[in-house]
C-alpha cells in the first residue's frame, strides 16, 4: 500500500501517513495495556492501573507535540513514553518494582510517572516555565484524570502557569471515576473545563473517544503555547469501560450498561472503522500493525524477565550514610 502523504481536511490536515502513524500509537498502548492485564494475572508485574479505551487521549494529544516538548504522565498513562520509542521493557520493569524501570527523563522528555494524584501538575508548569525563561521554544503536557482537579497541587500548577503565562497544556482525563467517587460527588461545575475560566485561561471539552478530536484541541493548545499565549485545560470527556485498577472490583459501584455501551464503541475499532472506511487503511495492514504490536511486547517481557534481581543495598544507597541495623537486619 502506498503512503499517502497528501492532508485531508476530514482528518484535521493530517496526511495519510500520520494517520497511519497516529493509528500505530493507538494499537501499540492499546496492545501494551492488554498484555500487561494478563502478565499481572500471570504474576509477572505488580499490581497494574489499566487505561484500555484511553488511547486516543494519550495517543492524539502527544500527536501533537514536536520532540523536543515534554509529557508529564500519570499511572494512567504508564505507557505513553512508547509514543517517544521508549523501550516496553523499561516500562514494564516500572511496574515490577524493578530499579531498571526508571529512565532519565532528560533521555526522552517523558517525565517520571507520577503516583500521587496531582503532584506532577506544578511540575509540568515549572518545567514549562522554566524553559521559557530560557528562551527555549518548548511546551509541557501534563495528564491527569478527573479526580486531579479536586487536589490543591492541580490548582497551584494551573495557576502558576496562568500567572506566569507558562507553555503547558493541561489535559484532563475525564473518565468520570476517581476510584470508585463519580464525577457528581467530585464537584459542581457543570464541565471540568469550566474551572478554566477561574485562572484566567482557557477550557475545552472534547470527545474523549475521538482520537481526531483530541488531536485537534492539543493542537491548537501546543501552537497557542508556543506563540506565546500560555497555557489551556483540555477535558477529554467518556466513561472509564475498565476497573481503575487490576485491585479494582468496579460491579459495586459502575453503571455496566453504560460500560457495555462504551465498550461497544471503544475508541481504536472506532478510528479503525474511520481510517478503512476513506480508504487509508486496510483489514491486512491493520492486522500487521497489531501483530508488530504483539511481538514487541512478547520481546519486551522477555528482556524484562532477564534482568538480574535489584541489588537491595540500593534501598540505602541515596537515603543512609550507615543504614541503622534494625533497618538494614529487617
Amino acid at each position: 500500500m502506498a503512503t499517502d502523504t497528501r492532508s485531508d481536511v476530514r482528518f484535521g490536515g493530517l496526511a495519510g501517513a500520520d494517520l497511519l502513524e497516529l493509528h500505530r500509537r493507538m494499537v501499540l498502548l492499546r496492545t501494551y495495556d492488554e498484555r500487561s492485564v494478563v502478565y499481572h494475572r500471570q504474576g509477572r508485574i505488580g499490581t497494574y492501573a489499566i487505561f484500555w479505551n484511553h488511547e486516543a487521549i494519550q495517543a492524539g494529544a502527544t500527536f501533537a507535540l514536536g520532540d523536543d516538548d515534554w509529557i508529564f504522565p500519570s499511572y494512567r498513562e504508564s505507557a505513553i513514553g512508547l509514543v517517544r520509542g521508549l523501550p516496553a521493557e523499561t516500562i514494564l520493569q516500572w511496574w515490577r518494582g524493578h530499579p531498571s524501570g526508571w529512565w532519565n527523563p532528560a533521555d526522552w522528555n517523558v517525565a517520571s510517572i507520577s503516583v500521587p494524584i496531582a503532584s506532577h501538575v506544578p511540575h509540568a508548569a515549572g518545567l514549562a516555565w522554566g524553559k521559557k525563561l530560557r528562551g527555549e521554544n518548548v511546551v509541557a503536557m501534563a495528564f491527569f484524570g478527573d479526580g486531579a482537579t479536586s487536589e490543591g497541587e492541580f490548582h497551584e500548577g494551573v495557576n502558576l502557569a496562568a500567572v506566569m503565562n507558562a507553555p503547558a497544556v493541561f489535559v484532563c482525563n475525564n473518565n468520570q471515576w476517581a476510584i470508585s467517587t463519580p464525577i457528581e460527588a467530585q464537584t459542581r461545575a457543570q464541565s471540568l473545563a469550566d474551572k478554566a475560566v477561574g485562572y484566567g485561561i482557557p477550557g475545552v471539552t472534547v470527545d474523549g473517544l475521538d482520537v481526531l478530536a483530541v488531536y485537534n484541541a492539543a493542537r491548537d493548545a501546543v501552537e497557542r503555547a508556543r506563540s506565546g499565549g500560555g497555557p489551556t485545560l483540555i477535558e477529554c470527556v467518556h466513561y472509564r469501560a475498565a476497573p481503575h485498577a487490576t485491585a479494582d472490583d468496579p460491579s459495586a459501584y459502575i453503571d455496566l450498561a453504560r460500560v457495555e455501551e462504551e465498550r461497544a464503541n471503544e475508541c481504536l475499532g472506532r478510528f479503525e472503522r474511520l481510517l478503512i472506511g476513506a480508504g487509508v487503511l486496510t483489514e491486512e495492514r491493520a492486522a500487521a500493525t497489531r501483530k508488530d504490536a504483539e511481538d514487541l511486547m512478547r520481546a519486551g517481557i522477555a528482556a524484562a524477565e532477564t534482568e538480574p534481581p535489584a541489588d537491595p543495598e540500593l534501598v540505602f544507597t541515596h537515603a543512609y550514610v550507615d543504614p541503622p541495623e534494625n533497618i538494614r537486619n529487617g
